[in-house]
């Protein structure tokens, strides 16, 4: 491995931070879109879907806290692969597979700005997004203390949108929460009912893809061996409850039927509560979506900034300005894939294409988990261990959602 020489990134990121960016980049628009098709699969049994995919996520972060802490460098999933395997080739394309997955999504979340800032701000859809992509690439290329924290104040705004559903349920339909609990739970001999919290399963899923980013700022931590295992559990933790409960009080506020109906099934239940217009929550819902580019060409320019570190990509992408302690010239990179995939390529399905490059990663992580535990002859000291199971769990149940998106 080739380590370039100059100005290293600079460990700044306390366990706050990491959240922030954590949630930040797990909870986005999908869960303002997603109530409505896992409410048309799995009605009033839909918010278990979402807990047990958070469980399916818990075994793969698992192994993500302790390769992060074993290898607390950026263009991380590429470092885990070359460490496990020796491959060069492997490590880079491992590398820019993330990469890809993380333009493509950044590409989607920025054409998919144009359609809420256009109600606000009458201007072609083409001036929107590259006015959003260029401005978020600006604030993408501050400090990461810098650009972190602002879309950490973004992320706040973008879950006070979710917890003001919450507090309005409390407050106008508390009762019915209570009550209609044991409509949540099917019955043991309803196997229609399993089967449909399964399918809705490998949906919900793709709402908590995102978390795996924070291996990706841990070069950037105070002290990540102890920050990044906290930061995972927490990320995931808190995005489990909130999707679990916005959810529920989402079918419980509007008849699941009607909620599938919705082109805006998070706004639809917001307004049934709350009498108020829908554009407040889609005013939030522009925080979400914006928040989503900058954390997005923050993780790209990290990623590459790492490859080319290692000797898999050219030094320039390496370079880390010494004003800013970024590497400027890969999130730029970075921010110009973006902007060229958001005006030039029609984005429908791509999306699709972000969840399977995500998997695919997730599989081989766990398997390079699998084959650093199982070679080496003295583990390293200091290190968060998991035991052999859940890097197994991982790969088994990464691999089987692939397989039912291949035959499915």
């Amino acid at each position: 491995m080739i380590t370039r020489k100059g100005p290293k990134l600079i460990r700044s990121l306390t366990l706050t931070h990491a959240v922030l960016y954590g949630l930040g980049v797990t909870i986005g628009a999908g869960i303002y879109v997603l109530v409505g098709a896992a409410a048309a699969r799995s009605g009033m049994h839909a918010p278990l879907a979402f807990l047990a995919a958070a469980v399916v996520m818990g075994m793969t972060a698992g192994t993500f806290a302790e390769l992060g802490t074993r290898l607390p460098v950026a263009a991380s999933e590429a470092a885990y692969v070359q460490a496990a395997f020796h491959r060069k080739w492997l490590s880079g394309a491992t590398g820019l597979l993330v990469v890809a997955a993380a333009t493509i999504s950044g590409a989607t979340i920025s054409a998919g700005s144009a359609g809420y800032i256009g109600v606000f701000v009458p201007l072609p859809p083409v001036w929107i997004i590259a006015g959003v992509v260029l401005a978020m690439g600006a604030i993408a290329c501050l400090s990461a203390v810098q650009s972190i924290s602002f879309a950490g104040l973004m992320t706040v705004v973008e879950i006070g949108g979710l917890i003001l559903i919450v507090a309005a349920a409390v407050l106008f339909q508390g009762g019915s929460l209570i009550s209609r609990l044991p409509d949540l739970w099917p019955s043991l001999d309803d196997p229609g009912a399993w089967i449909g919290i399964a399918q809705t399963s490998l949906l919900a899923v793709f709402a908590f893809i995102g978390f795996e980013h924070l291996v990706n700022i841990s070069e950037e931590m105070k002290s990540p061996r102890r920050t990044l295992p906290w930061a995972l559990l927490i990320t995931l933790g808190l995005t489990a409850l909130l999707y679990g409960g916005v959810v529920w009080i989402a079918v419980v506020a509007v008849p699941p039927a009607e909620l599938a109906r919705s082109p805006a099934p998070l706004a639809l239940v917001f307004q049934r509560l709350t009498g108020l217009p829908l554009q407040v929550l889609s005013a939030i819902a522009i925080v979400a979506t914006v928040n989503g580019i900058i954390v997005h060409m923050i993780m790209i320019g990290r990623v590459l900034y790492g490859l080319a570190d290692q000797g898999s990509l050219p030094a320039l992408l390496g370079k880390v300005n010494a004003r800013s302690g970024t590497p400027m010239v890969a999130t730029l990179f970075g921010v110009g894939a973006i902007l060229i995939l958001a005006l030039g390529v029609p984005l429908t399905g791509l999306a699709e294409w972000t969840s399977r490059l995500t998997l695919g990663i997730f599989a081989l992580v766990n398997l390079a988990l699998l084959r650093i535990k199982t070679t080496e002859l003295i583990p390293p000291a200091g290190v968060f261990f998991v035991p052999m199971w859940v890097p197994v769990a991982g790969l088994l149940t990464t691999a089987s959602l692939l397989l039912v998106d291949l035959f499915g």
